[in-house]
């Protein structure tokens, strides 16, 4: 069962299919995408202050 690399969690097939690297392997899954993005704005805007 394909996990993401990041948290565990459980992906489907399709999303490995569409997202994974040239090894088959998810860094990130849509929740730790969209908090991975948040972290990043967040430390642009802090720098930037």
């Amino acid at each position: 069962m394909p996990t993401c690399e990041h948290c565990n969690a459980h992906v489907s097939e399709g999303f490995v299919r569409v997202f994974s690297d040239a090894r088959g392997r998810i860094h990130a899954c849509p929740n730790c995408s969209a908090n991975a993005g948040i972290a990043e704005v967040t430390r642009q805007r802090a720098h930037d202050a």
